[in-house]
């Protein structure tokens, strides 16, 4: 028989390329093709796309290089232009069968005209441990500092029947943890009718899929998480406890500047309701450094919320520069500043991660065994290392025996 070219998909930035890789994956099936779906989130994302490509050309010289994702939707132009590109495939097209059966070099639409979203087709996560559904897609914020909305259009929301069908099959197919993603995923709900929000929605997940053993929610918006979802959140045991809140800053004047709608005292006070309903529940935060006009004292108050918000799981950028945003016309810092500020919050934010890790050793938890079955994740996202493999996939009990770098050791309890 003849050899069958295997198609591949890189996926930089979110949980949400993830998700939407694996229908790529399956609408390229057999494809010689290598797709490389990009991030704009920053400077050094869309940087980093450009890399991949190069890397993908070197290795793959005869396969089709494809750019897709919000760096090619932004400027479909600039990847175009790169010799290694042979197509450019628009956020609001990858998704769309007719966007690969065409030969035109560029196919991207109106971002801003699509209204609507829906599951992924793809029947499994076969590379991954856990399975991502997108429920949510697009932002109708303008946070200064962003060009996503750029990139993925308005809000939209995916129905929760369609939702439930979808986790539904993945639970049949042997996947034991989802996790939810969105663009802006609080923001669910508005464009669909009767106005269900987050919460309703997954209360109906647990109820329809009564063999869902573990869900996780990607990142969140602090100021949008009702009273429903935060009872799900700590009093849900099928819910992991870990959340990772939009914070950005910690600092009033520049969460003001960013055009955020929280102020530090909210997400202060928003995490000691969590931990204090859910002791065992870890935060994480995305923290920018360098923000215009951030000085001195700005920023120190941002360091502090590492320690005031007990952040274990920091996601730290140096601020960048994105072209056509607010903030890019706005009174810079210097790079070398926002480099230097960035290294003190990782540095806060180890410390802060080491510290918690400790406080885990000599406990009992259950984990999900990711590739190649030496490692995985427990309900708090942290990361765990055994000392035997077990079977990708399965979730084991697990004896927590120390902390070696960022990561936790372990041994499998006698099952």
């Amino acid at each position: 028989m003849p050899f069958a070219p295997l198609p591949e998909v890189i996926s930089l930035g979110c949980r949400l390329n993830i998700a939407e890789s694996e229908t790529i994956r399956a609408l390229v099936a057999g494809r010689d093709m290598v797709v490389v779906n990009s991030c704009a989130v920053t400077n050094a994302a869309v940087k980093a796309t450009r890399v991949a490509i190069r890397r993908a050309k070197r290795d793959r010289p005869e396969a089709q290089i494809v750019v897709t994702g919000c760096a090619a939707q932004i400027d479909p132009a600039s990847f175009a232009a790169m010799p290694e590109v042979d197509r450019v495939v628009g956020n609001a097209d990858k998704l769309q069968s007719s966007a690969w059966q065409t030969h035109d070099a560029v196919v991207v639409s109106d971002i801003m005209q699509v209204r609507e979203t829906a599951p992924h087709l793809a029947a499994s996560f076969s590379a991954h441990a856990r399975a991502f559904v997108e429920v949510q897609n697009g932002c109708d914020h303008r946070c200064t500092f962003c060009a996503i909305p750029f990139g993925r259009g308005p809000s939209r929301s995916v129905p929760a029947g369609a939702v439930v069908d979808r986790i539904s099959g993945l639970v049949d197919a042997g996947h034991r943890e989802i996790v939810l993603t969105g663009v802006d995923l609080t923001s669910y709900g508005p464009d669909l009718p009767g106005t269900p929000t987050l919460g309703q929605l997954v209360e109906r997940i647990l109820h329809h899929v009564p063999k869902l053993e573990r869900l996780r929610l990607s990142s969140l918006d602090g100021i949008e998480i009702d009273d429903r979802l935060f009872a799900l959140l700590t009093g849900e045991p099928r819910i992991m406890p870990h959340v990772h809140l939009s914070l950005q800053a910690g600092d009033d004047m520049v969460l003001k500047r960013m055009k955020r709608r929280h102020s530090r005292a909210e997400s202060v006070a928003l995490v000691e309701r969590l931990k204090t309903a859910r002791p065992d529940i870890a935060i994480g935060a995305d923290l920018i450094a360098g923000f215009p006009t951030e000085d001195a004292t700005m920023f120190a108050n941002t360091l502090a919320l590492i320690d005031d918000c007990n952040i274990v799981h920091p996601h730290i950028f140096p601020y960048s520069p994105r072209a056509g945003t607010p903030a890019a016309r706005m009174p810079q810092v210097e790079p070398e500043v926002r480099r230097h500020r960035a290294a003190l919050l990782r540095e806060a934010g180890e410390r802060s991660r080491t510290t918690w890790l400790q406080t885990l050793v000599g406990t009992h938890q259950d984990m999900l065994v990711e590739r190649p079955g030496d490692r995985g994740h427990i309900g708090n996202f942290a990361e765990v290392v055994l000392d035997e493999p077990a079977l990708p996939g399965d979730i084991v009990r697990i004896t927590i025996t120390g902390v070696t770098s960022d990561r936790l050791s372990a041994t499998r309890e006698p099952s």
